[in-house]
């Protein structure tokens, strides 16, 4: 069950991530026409407003979606989205970083579309080498449909970080040297952002179809903001004695925020689904 509880006002958020100007992109919202190529849709995706507006469309022949022109390892990406609004059943929304390959890393943010009335859920994941199946959903706390809400990802080598109106939602944190488990730390990876057509599995696991009749559906997007380290050099990126300066933990009021909309606004997390994982659960789940 979801809380009908507000978490109240949103703390600041916490240290910034500093960067030579030879190693970053961006910073401050740019401008799509400079910043990303729409690269599949066949005219569904459109640049309006003199490059500070992105519209993605779905119907029933074919979605849409964009990725950026540069390619980062670690950095701070931010997005401004206003979802599909009405009976988005069957649709998703999409707004993650990913390199390429059958090995690749992957950071997701992805929205699930719901029949007109219900809310949204916010899927993240997490892909290391090819392997994900590390989702959390949550409810979120107002209609993402009505207005812009800024989505965020920090990523670096001790951690990631999912954000939303920088609220912090969820931590990944490498565990690699006591687990084992791998961590997105070597592939450089491009921002991507797309709606498609999901209906087999993303409202109520398929049940609930996309309705044609209100196609085309559109989400709008703006204010992309990377601030990420360009060099395909991990250890130009990461070496603490570079100018990548990187956050290691959350402060402690942000430490309970995370706690408090986890427990108020979380609906699955796979490190709790015992019957997913009847021999045990993923080890990054038990590591301190």
């Amino acid at each position: 069950m979801v809380s009908s509880s507000n978490p109240g006002r949103t703390p600041p958020l916490v240290a910034a991530i500093v960067c030579s100007v030879l190693l970053l992109a961006g910073g401050a919202a740019g401008n799509f026409y400079q910043d990303v190529d729409i690269t599949w849709g066949d005219g569904r995706g459109k640049i309006l407003g003199n490059g500070q507006l992105l519209t993605l469309s779905l119907d029933r022949s074919s979605g849409s979606g964009f990725q950026s022109k540069n390619q980062y390892l670690y950095g701070r990406f931010d997005m401004q989205i206003k979802l599909v609004p009405g009976n988005s059943a069957g649709t998703v929304a999409t707004f993650y970083l990913s390199s390429q390959g059958s090995q690749h890393d992957e950071i997701d943010f992805e929205f699930l579309g719901n029949a007109s009335g219900e809310p949204y859920t916010v899927h993240t994941n997490v892909y290391s080498q090819g392997k994900g199946g590390r989702e959390q959903q949550f409810r979120m706390w107002f209609d993402p449909t009505k207005d812009f809400h800024t989505y965020s990802v920090l990523w670096n080598p001790s951690h990631i970080l999912f954000y939303v109106d920088g609220t912090p939602i969820r931590e990944y944190r490498n565990t690699e040297a006591t687990t084992g488990v791998a961590f997105p730390r070597a592939q450089a990876m491009r921002v991507y952002a797309s709606l498609w057509d999901a209906e087999e599995w993303a409202t109520q696991g398929g049940r609930v179809r996309t309705d044609w009749s209100r196609a085309p559906f559109t989400a709008s997007y703006r204010g992309l903001a990377a601030s990420g380290c360009t060099s395909q050099d991990a250890t130009a990126c990461a070496n603490p004695g570079s100018p990548w300066m990187y956050q290691q933990q959350l402060d402690s009021a942000s430490q309970d925020r995370l706690r408090q909309v986890q427990r108020d606004y979380m609906i699955y997390n796979y490190c709790a689904d015992t019957y997913r994982f009847p021999q045990g659960l993923p080890p990054e789940c038990t590591a301190k």
